[in-house]
């Protein structure tokens, strides 16, 4: 599998807009009358959207994007054949609608990624595959000029995660990773209060995900339903027999359990990790870098795994899943934050909004949104792909120090691990053939 990296991987966001004003051409001009759609956003400038895997978290984001004035999807993709009739007629019957006509036919359908990839009038591509595909679409579609919305976490390995901040700098793409947490304001304004000194000096961090992903290889085989291209679905991890557990079809409600298992995913590491791990990296200011060690837990003096960053705070992976889902613990307080809730001790030190002699983190309208602005105005969304890999490498860390058993050394500079090539040889994943990578 190649992955070429480059020079580009620590690219500020000023060299990046500089980079895109002198090489990015603006997102393709559609025409309303072309279209046939009333009431366009002026000057007539929609931005053409695909939508790459149909399930729970797409039917969000599908339904984002027809409320927007700004974007047109003008196709769907889905190895499984109902959900991906389903969302195509959503979407034509939406923009029937606001035509006031019976029919509209505009919305085209796909069973393979690649015949979007070859379309030229599409600007940019949504991704919430399951996560071993990640990276294999995104890098495609950053190489034929497209800018991407992906899903977190990010990529299956660390190596796929570079692959595709490379992708997105080589060809001057605007890429926003899905850990929409960021633009929440009770999170953004946890990480200022952090960085602005409101609980003194940092010290450690605790982040509470559920752990590491299984092996699905005692899991029997079923039927395959007819609907689906089990092969497709499967495409780049390791063959293996049906289950429902990985695909349960177009009238499963909630979130498939391929997350759970190693060959498709981080388990609840990388799920629920690629949010809390990714508040943690804010808050402690290190979007473009990473620990340093990482220890296991050993039964005995080490109850937590633990991250030591150089600037000696100490990260920790708690193992559960309760309410908080990140807590800073500081020399004069604590803040803790999840989804709707903000609590800090002591009570005060909420109190008074960020002033303008604090720390001011990025302020987004929304993460569709943003990433919406960011490719009109062609500029570093707020979780752009940079962000994200480094948010999932500390998850994919943390994992493969729990396989290893054995504390890590890591160099965030170059992406391995120092002196250690059992655990180097878990910084990627074979491809089953013809899948590769090449940026």
């Amino acid at each position: 599998m190649r992955m070429e990296c480059d020079s580009t991987r620590r690219m500020s966001r000023r060299d990046f807009v500089r980079a895109c004003a002198g090489a990015v051409a603006a997102p393709q001009i559609v025409h309303s009358s072309v279209l046939g759609l009333r009431g366009a956003t002026p000057p007539n400038d929609r931005i053409t959207i695909a939508l790459v895997g149909l399930g729970t978290q797409m039917k969000m984001h599908h339904g984002i994007f027809l409320g927007y004035s700004e974007t047109q999807v003008v196709a769907v993709c889905d190895c499984e054949g109902i959900c991906l009739k389903r969302e195509q007629d959503r979407g034509n019957a939406h923009y029937a609608k606001q035509l006031g006509q019976e029919r509209y036919d505009g919305v085209a359908a796909y069973r393979d990624f690649r015949e979007i990839v070859a379309r030229d009038d599409v600007d940019a591509m949504v991704i919430a595959t399951p996560n071993h595909w990640h990276a294999l679409i995104a890098v495609a579609a950053l190489k034929s000029g497209k800018d991407v919305y992906c899903e977190k976490p990010l990529a299956l390995t660390i190596r796929e995660g570079r692959a595709m901040v490379t992708a997105a700098r080589r060809y001057g793409r605007v890429f926003q990773t899905g850990s929409q947490q960021r633009s929440s304001n009770e999170f953004r304004f946890a990480c200022e209060m952090v960085r602005s000194g409101r609980i003194g000096t940092l010290e450690k961090v605790v982040v509470n995900v559920a752990g590491p992903p299984v092996d699905s290889w005692h899991i029997p085989g079923e039927p395959v339903p007819e609907a689906l291209d089990w092969n497709l679905w499967l495409g780049p991890a390791p063959w293996r027999t049906y289950n429902s557990i990985f695909a349960p079809g177009p009238h499963f409600e909630g979130y498939p359990n391929w997350r759970d298992y190693r060959d498709y995913a981080g388990g609840m590491m990388t799920d629920w990790g690629a949010h809390h791990f990714d508040i943690a990296q804010w808050g402690l200011g290190t979007d473009d870098t990473g620990p340093l060690e990482i220890t296991p837990p050993n039964g005995r003096d080490i109850a937590r795994l633990t991250y030591r960053y150089a600037n000696g705070v100490i990260l920790e992976h708690s193992g559960i899943f309760d309410r908080v889902g990140t807590e800073f613990i500081g020399t004069e307080g604590r803040v803790m934050v999840n989804r709707g809730y903000l609590e800090t001790d002591p009570s005060d030190i909420m109190a008074e909004a960020t002033g303008p002699n604090e720390v001011n983190l990025y302020r987004s309208p929304g993460h569709h949104q943003d990433w919406i602005d960011c490719i009109r105005a062609r500029k570093q969304p707020i979780c752009d792909v940079e962000i994200g890999h480094r948010s999932a490498s500390v998850c994919h860390l943390g994992n493969i120090a729990y396989w290893v058993k054995r504390p890590l050394k890591w160099d965030p500079v170059q992406e391995e691990f120092i002196d250690d090539r059992e655990a180097n040889r878990l910084l990627q994943r074979a491809m089953r053939s013809p899948w590769r990578i090449s940026v």
